[in-house]
């Protein structure tokens, strides 16, 4: 569950995505995991679909640390989808160790969210958090995460006054 989750965190992949993943559909050399595919439960069978939508299929780059980790996890993981497991496997987790931690309760869904808020206040590009996310519009990122930018305008008007302070200089 680890990996798991390290993954949805630092990617910002949906659970279905994850959970459709191979040992294929990663390029350690290139740093990168390929999003082709997406995993669904439906009457009690596992079914392997397409993504959400055509941008859904798209490229993420893993920063060095997280390659390590799936590398890690991989030569204990088995054949074929490396977590053989349902949302309410991740869901259970996620409760579970919402309350050892003591921390509130989110949703699986919302880690996503946390990594689309985590590249906001790093400063990245709206355009870029949309492509990472496979978001069919950028429309979509800037309405779901709009409520985020406004605490940018203060630092927007402060960098414009240190430009203003350097050129009175």
């Amino acid at each position: 569950a680890y990996t798991a989750f390290s993954l949805l965190f630092w990617t910002g992949l949906r659970s279905g995505e994850l959970l459709a993943l191979t040992r294929e559909d990663f390029d350690f050399e290139a740093g990168t995991v390929n999003i082709t595919k997406s995993y669904a439960r439906q009457q009690r069978q596992d079914l392997i679909m397409p993504p959400k939508t055509p941008k859904s299929r798209r490229v993420v780059t893993l920063p060095p640390f997280l390659c390590q980790q799936v590398q890690d996890y991989l030569k204990i993981a088995p054949p074929g989808r490396i977590f053989p497991k349902t949302k309410h496997f991740l869901f259970h987790e996620m409760t579970r160790g919402c309350e050892k931690s003591g921390v509130k309760k989110i949703r699986v869904h919302d880690l996503r969210h946390s990594h689309a808020s985590f590249l906001i206040e790093k400063g990245f590009s709206p355009l870029l958090i949309a492509e990472r996310l496979g978001h069919e519009k950028i429309e979509t990122t800037l309405n779901t995460y709009s409520h985020l930018y406004p605490n940018k305008q203060a630092e927007l008007a402060d960098r414009l006054e240190l430009e203003n302070e350097e050129d009175e200089l």
